[in-house]
C-alpha cells in the first residue's frame, strides 16, 4: 500500500478514489473502520470512508485515529487526510482536531492544508478559498445545512480549529517549483509554523505541491492533492501506472436515483431530469415526521414506474425553506429522517431487483451504502470532476454513483448511465 487515506465522509471518498484511480494506482474504498487484522484488498492505494465531517470533534478524532492505525498496521507508505474540497466544517472542527490527532500519533512535526480542487471551481489565493469566481463565503456554502462557511480566510478558520500554529504557502511560492515549496516549508517551519495553508490556482499547482510533499509523513487536504501525490511514486517506479476506465461493466437491473442533497448543483440536476421527462417523487418531511410517507409506499412508487425510465425519488429543499423545516424539526433532524427513509427505501428496491444506483448528497450516500449492505468499492469511470461510477466488491452485485451535493453538471442524472454496459457475467 503507497497510501492510505483517511475521508470525512462516503462521497468525498469515492471522489479520492477517482483522483488517485485515474493517476494509474489500482484504488479500493473501504466503508467504515475494518478490523486491524482485517485483510484489505491487494491495492496500491486504500481509503476508508467515514461519517466524521459533522460529528463532535472527539468523535470525529478517535474514528480517524483508528482507521490511520489499521492503515498503518498494513503498511501505508504515507497518510492522506481527506476532507471537503470546500473546507465546510464549524469552529470546533473537524478539520483542525482531526489532523493535530493525526500528527500527534504519526510523530509528524509539520503537514499542510490543501483543499483546492481547480478542476470542481475551488481555488486558494492569499489564503483565501473560492468557489468558481466567488469568495467560499459569498457562495451557495454559506447556507450549508450542516456547516454554513461564512469565513473564507483558511489560515483564519483552520486557526480557530487548532491551538497548532497555521501559515500560508502563497502562489508565488508555489510557481517557483517545489524546490521552491520544499524551502518554504522548512522556512515556516523553523519559526514554528506546524500546519501550513497552500494557494492552488490549477491543477499544475497541485503536482507541484505534491512533489514538495514526497517525503510527507501526513498530508491533508482535499481530493485534488493527491494528483501529485501519486504521481511521486509512479515517478520512483514504484508503481505501474493503470489506464483509466471508460465504460465498467454493471449487473444487469433497474436503475434508480436518490437525491438528499439541497445544494444549488442537486437541485439544478433535479430539474433537469424533469425537464427531460424522468419521473419524480419529492420526500415530505413533515409527512415522514408523522409517518403518513413511508419507505414503502416510496419503493413501490419506484417499482411501479416503467422499467424503462429512471425514478428520481428527492427531497431538496431551496434554502429559505430548508431553514423553516429545521427551525421547526432542529439542524439534524430532518435530515436523519430523510437519510433513513432514502436507506430504507434503497434497501427494498435493491430487494426488488434494483441494481444501480446514483445517489445525491453525502450524508445520504452513507446511509443509503450502509443501508444496501456494502462494505468496499472498486473505482470506475469519472462521469463528472470527482464523481466516478463505482461497483461493490462482494455481494450485494451493485453499480454506485455517490455524489457530493455540490458536484456534476445539470445534466449529470441524464449522463451518468450512458458509461455502464451491461456485465455479461452477471445478465
Amino acid at each position: 500500500m503507497l497510501i492510505g487515506a483517511v475521508a470525512d465522509d462516503i462521497t468525498g471518498a469515492t471522489d479520492l478514489c477517482l483522483m488517485l484511480s485515474r493517476e494509474g494506482l489500482r484504488t479500493v474504498q473501504v466503508m467504515g473502520v475494518p478490523s486491524p487484522d482485517a485483510t484489505l484488498p491487494d491495492a496500491d492505494a486504500v481509503v476508508i470512508a467515514l461519517k466524521s465531517r459533522s460529528i463532535p470533534a472527539d468523535d470525529a478524532v478517535a474514528i480517524s485515529i483508528s482507521a490511520a492505525r489499521v492503515l498503518l498496521g498494513q503498511g501505508t507508505q504515507q497518510i492522506l487526510f481527506k476532507y471537503c474540497s470546500t473546507f465546510d466544517s464549524t469552529d470546533d472542527g473537524n478539520i483542525g482536531p482531526v489532523a493535530e490527532a493525526l500528527m500527534e500519533e504519526m510523530g509528524a512535526e509539520f503537514t499542510i492544508a490543501c483543499p483546492s480542487f481547480p478542476a470542481a471551481g475551488r481555488t486558494t489565493y492569499k489564503g483565501h478559498l473560492f468557489v468558481g469566481s466567488q469568495l467560499l463565503s459569498d457562495s451557495p456554502l454559506k447556507d450549508h445545512p450542516l456547516n454554513p462557511m461564512h469565513d473564507s480566510d483558511l489560515v483564519r478558520v483552520l486557526s480557530r480549529q487548532t491551538a497548532l500554529p497555521v501559515g500560508l504557502v502563497d502562489i508565488n511560492t508555489i510557481w517557483q517549483g517545489a524546490d521552491a515549496v520544499r524551502a518554504a516549508f522548512a522556512q515556516q517551519h523553523a519559526t514554528g509554523k506546524r500546519i501550513l495553508i497552500l494557494d492552488t490556482l490549477a491543477d499544475a499547482d497541485l503536482r507541484t505541491i505534491g512533489a514538495a510533499c514526497a517525503d510527507m509523513k501526513l498530508v491533508t487536504g482535499g481530493s485534488g492533492i493527491a494528483l501529485g501525490l501519486a504521481a511521486n511514486f509512479v515517478q520512483a517506479g514504484k508503481v505501474a501506472p493503470r489506464p483509466a476506465m471508460t465504460r465498467m461493466p454493471a449487473p444487469a437491473g433497474r436503475a434508480v436515483i436518490l437525491a438528499g442533497s439541497c445544494s444549488v448543483a442537486t437541485r439544478g440536476q433535479i430539474a433537469a431530469a424533469q425537464a427531460a421527462g424522468l419521473p419524480t417523487l419529492a420526500l415530505d418531511v413533515a409527512a415522514l415526521a408523522n409517518g403518513r410517507q413511508t419507505a414503502a409506499q416510496v419503493a413501490e412508487w419506484a417499482i411501479s414506474q416503467p422499467e424503462t425510465t429512471t425514478p428520481v425519488i428527492y427531497s431538496s429543499a431551496d434554502p429559505e425553506t430548508l431553514q423553516a423545516i429545521q427551525q421547526r424539526m432542529g439542524q439534524h433532524g430532518s435530515g436523519a429522517l430523510v437519510e433513513g427513509l432514502l436507506a430504507r427505501t434503497a434497501a427494498l428496491l435493491r430487494d426488488a431487483g434494483f441494481r444501480r444506483f446514483l445517489i445525491a448528497g453525502g450524508e445520504t450516500s452513507g446511509a443509503v451504502v450502509a443501508s444496501l449492505g456494502v462494505t468496499m468499492l472498486e473505482i470506475g469511470p469519472e462521469i463528472d470532476p470527482g464523481v466516478p461510477w463505482t461497483r461493490s466488491i462482494g455481494t450485494p452485485n451493485l453499480a454506485l454513483a455517490l455524489k457530493s451535493g455540490n458536484f456534476g453538471a445539470p445534466d449529470f442524472f441524464l449522463k451518468a448511465w450512458g458509461l455502464l454496459e451491461l456485465d455479461p457475467a452477471h445478465v
